[in-house]
């Protein structure tokens, strides 16, 4: 198994190919207050080298409190990693506060699943195998994305809008997953929903509340010593899981500050991205053939 650190240094390699970016919606965003970058949700694409793809993809949301995001190690980082495994990444430019509030990002990550569904033959991948990871604020807009999905719109004129937003997978570091005291991030949740926000949309948005069995499999990773959003929050997803028979592993580590990305400077913490290549391995998303347990 490769070390965190070696996949670092491979991920120029990885990430040889030149990534393409594009708009989510070549008309402009539903919502849009404006035409200028801020306002224009993207993916950018990174394709694994030639002959290695698996068929897997995965939406790539960085973290930054709903007010930022840290596109180097939980972006560009994730995208290197990914592509040595033969998964396909699509890194999301998601909109921020102070110019968008809810629900614009999650409008956001829906539309980049549908995206990647609606042209996998195009980036060769199979409809079936497309994951969504998120990072902080980006785990809540992962959660979020994997608690209130739809089948599509068959009616509608736009392609894209006519495939499924479900995500297969979901994969959560260090994830915000209730906006509520004592756990939450309340930054997080200001810059989503404003400090005034009624308690109904806050408590909607508590995303351990809104799992079902149709909830997508998960993998969880945090740090009892995060200090930025406890790891409560892990946890409090993860009972909600087996709660409905939803297969889910969680792994917190004692050590490690809050956003560590793949954390290769972090000890026996950098072991995390392992244990997460043997889960996707047990679901068959590395593969054809899925391991027993």
């Amino acid at each position: 198994m490769i070390t965190t650190s070696a996949w670092l240094v491979l991920a120029t390699l990885a990430l040889a190919q030149e990534p393409q970016t594009f708009p989510l919606w070549a008309k402009g965003a539903p919502g849009a207050v404006g035409e200028t970058d801020p306002d224009k949700p993207s993916l950018t694409v990174y394709l694994p080298a030639q002959g290695k793809s698996n068929g897997s993809a995965v939406v790539v949301c960085p973290g930054g409190g709903y007010g930022g995001l840290a596109m180097g190690h939980e972006g560009k980082d994730i995208a290197a990693f990914l592509n040595q495994l033969g998964v396909s990444a699509f890194v999301l430019k998601y909109r921020l506060a102070p110019r968008y509030k809810h629900p614009s990002p999650m409008l956001d990550a829906q539309r980049a699943i549908r995206t990647v569904r609606s042209r996998a033959e195009e980036f060769k991948i199979d409809g079936k195998k497309i994951g969504i990871w998120g990072f902080s604020a980006g785990g809540h807009l992962a959660s979020t994305a994997g608690t209130q999905f739809d089948a599509g719109k068959a009616d509608s004129e736009d392609p894209i809008e006519r495939a499924s937003c479900r995500p297969d997978f979901l994969i959560l570091s260090y994830p915000v997953i209730t906006l509520e005291p004592p756990f939450a991030h309340m930054g997080s949740r200001y810059n989503l929903l404003g400090k005034d926000a009624d308690a109904k949309l806050v408590a909607s948005l508590c995303n351990h509340t809104r799992v079902t069995a149709q909830t997508p499999p998960t993998f969880l990773f945090h740090t009892d010593a995060d200090t930025g959003v406890p790891p409560e929050n892990s946890v409090l997803f993860y009972l909600a899981l087996k709660k409905h028979k939803v297969p889910a592993e969680l792994h917190i580590y004692e050590k490690g500050r809050h956003g560590v990305g793949l954390a290769p400077n972090e000890g026996e913490t950098a072991s995390w991205p392992g244990r997460l290549q043997g889960w996707l391995k047990v679901h068959g998303i590395l593969g054809k053939e899925e391991l027993k347990r």
